[in-house]
């Protein structure tokens, strides 16, 4: 009896580390794409970065968070991210915390940069902006299926106006 209660515990043991193993995998792969994703917003001009976030997003990947109810693909958020790189060359996208719950991520970050002309209608003459963006991406099989997001654009604007 003491035999097989002791391969049962070995047995329960190797089965928790196999699914331990498993979740740590799902979980480093999520990273990866997370991580991906605020690569290429920090390097938009970057074919390689491009490439990236798009393999680290699924084919019906798409972005909320246009006021128009219009959601965005990958292809036509790769090539809003193609204009950025060309207007603000220095912008940069810092992740200052990632939240994990369930089969999404959440990530708050500061978007900064310098355009080198108007943007959104307003030429800030060589100013800055430093903006916070709040992000919620939902993950499945090692990608990112959708991604919500707000930016304090209004706030940019104002900086760049030197308000």
């Amino acid at each position: 009896m003491n035999i097989l209660k002791k391969l049962i515990a070995v047995g329960m043991v190797v089965v928790a580390s196999v699914a331990g193993i498993q979740t740590a995998q799902a979980g480093s792969e999520d990273k990866a794409a997370v991580q991906a994703f605020y690569d290429f917003l920090s390097n938009p001009g970057s074919e390689e970065h491009a490439n990236t976030f798009m393999a680290s997003t699924s084919d019906d990947w798409e972005s909320i968070g246009n006021y128009s109810g219009k959601n965005k693909n990958k292809k036509a958020f790769a090539g809003q991210m193609g204009g950025f790189a060309k207007l603000i060359p220095d912008m940069n996208w810092a992740i200052e915390e990632k939240i994990r719950k369930g089969d999404r991520v959440i990530v708050r970050s500061r978007a900064t940069g310098t355009p080198v002309g108007p943007l959104f209608g307003v030429d800030g003459e060589g100013r800055s902006f430093e903006i916070l963006t709040i992000d919620i991406h939902t993950l499945k099989g090692g990608k990112i299926v959708k991604s919500y997001h707000v930016e304090d654009w209004a706030g940019a604007l104002q900086q760049l106006k030197g308000q």
